[in-house]
């Protein structure tokens, strides 16, 4: 459970920064100091956030190659964050199930997004698999 739970502090924390436009490590000071993670946990949400940042044009360019015709920036901030989140999952860390990071990201999407949101995301996803990573 708190792997789930560090994922939700990763997608949080990318939210925050998108929304607010915060400084990357100001808005993962903040989202670790209100989280009560281990700290292979906290190591997993500084990498996948940083990570995030590092792709971001690699990842908001698949995402628009796959959404049909929506650029990234039309897409709300809940699912353009969790589609980052599970995109680099998927691409860039070997030792995550690509099914996990899958249902993980619907998770998200059932909790923080809206009643569209998990059907989008996991059809997405799905084609980013199919297709084997970036375009």
């Amino acid at each position: 459970m708190s792997r789930r739970l560090a994922r939700q502090v990763a997608f949080q924390t990318l939210f925050q920064i998108d929304l607010a436009n915060s400084d990357v490590e100001t808005a993962l000071e903040q989202r670790l100091d209100d989280a009560a993670l281990d700290v292979d946990n906290q190591e997993y949400v500084k990498e996948v956030v940083r990570g995030v940042m590092q792709k971001l044009p690699a990842l908001d360019a698949q995402i628009s190659a796959v959404s049909k015709g929506w650029q990234v920036h039309r897409l709300g901030f809940v699912d353009r964050n969790i589609l980052r989140l599970a995109i680099y999952e998927i691409v860039f860390m070997d030792e995550i199930p690509v099914r996990v990071a899958v249902n993980e990201a619907v998770e998200l999407a059932k909790e923080f997004g809206d009643e569209e949101s998990p059907k989008f995301i996991n059809g997405l996803l799905g084609t980013v698999v199919r297709d084997g990573g970036f375009a």
